[in-house]
């Protein structure tokens, strides 16, 4: 089986790293599926107080969706992929154990909103993050509700509507960056913030996360159902295939 997925342990570290580094760690299903399995790995591992979750390479932490896979989406197989999200949103969502996302490149669209779903994010001056999905035809349901809880909703509105990517210090300006740091340093980083936590007390850490979970939840299912019903009607429409095509057919035009 193909390893999208590895995972490695240090004491009381768990480290996942998305492993698709040819197509800068695009998301595609079977990563969903792997990168579910090894959270909750790490999450029923009693041994494993915190997790580090990072991309392979130098480029990406993820890239974002593999386009690829959405380009011949029925309006069918897009309620199917929502669906897939749902399992990897709430599985993040549900750890009891911090979880550091130690961004080693771009972040960009549902690579985005995991790593404002992580607790804590660690990056270089190089790294961007943004919402580029409507580039590419897709709207955006997941991404602004959770823009929108930690960016509030004029920067939501910004970044869903124009599909910019923010650098790094605009990054840390916002918020969402706890850590700027130079590259060879992200994972360190990571690693010594997530140690600093796995030291802390279990079960007061469970309740916490439990308790933000608990506060966030009524969001989060609205954003759900209107993710598969807003989906079903832009794949129905037929512009996101169009306009992924387009993008695909200028990327291998780039390349020669």
């Amino acid at each position: 089986m193909n390893e999208f997925v590895l995972i490695e342990q240090r004491k009381t570290v768990g480290i996942i790293t998305l492993n698709r580094p040819e197509v800068l760690n695009a998301w595609h299903s079977p990563m969903r599926k792997q990168l579910v399995a090894a959270l909750k790995v790490f999450e029923t591992d009693e041994a494993i107080r915190a997790i580090v979750l990072t991309g392979a390479g130098d480029r990406a932490f993820s890239a974002g969706q593999d386009l690829n896979e959405t380009k011949t989406f029925s309006p069918e197989r897009s309620k199917e992929w929502v669906g897939e999200w749902e399992t990897l949103y709430e599985t993040i969502r549900s750890l009891s154990k911090p979880l550091i996302a130690a961004l080693n490149g771009v972040a960009a669209g549902s690579a985005f909103q995991v790593a404002l779903l992580c607790d804590f994010r660690v990056a270089h001056p190089g790294v961007r993050m943004g919402q580029p999905e409507i580039k590419s035809g897709i709207a955006s349901t997941t991404g602004p509700w959770i823009m929108k809880e930690i960016l509030g909703l004029a920067r939501t509105i910004d970044l869903t509507l124009s599909g910019r990517l923010m650098e790094a210090d605009e990054c840390e300006r916002v918020g969402i960056l706890n850590r700027i740091v130079p590259q060879p340093d992200v994972m360190p980083e990571a690693i010594r913030l997530a140690e600093d936590l796995a030291a802390l007390p279990p079960v007061a850490m469970r309740l916490d996360k439990q308790r933000f979970r608990e506060m966030t939840e009524a969001g989060f299912r609205d954003c759900l159902e209107a993710g598969t019903r807003i989906q079903a009607e832009a794949y129905a429409s037929g512009e996101p295939a169009r306009m992924m095509e387009e993008f695909l057919e200028a990327r291998r035009k780039r390349k020669g």
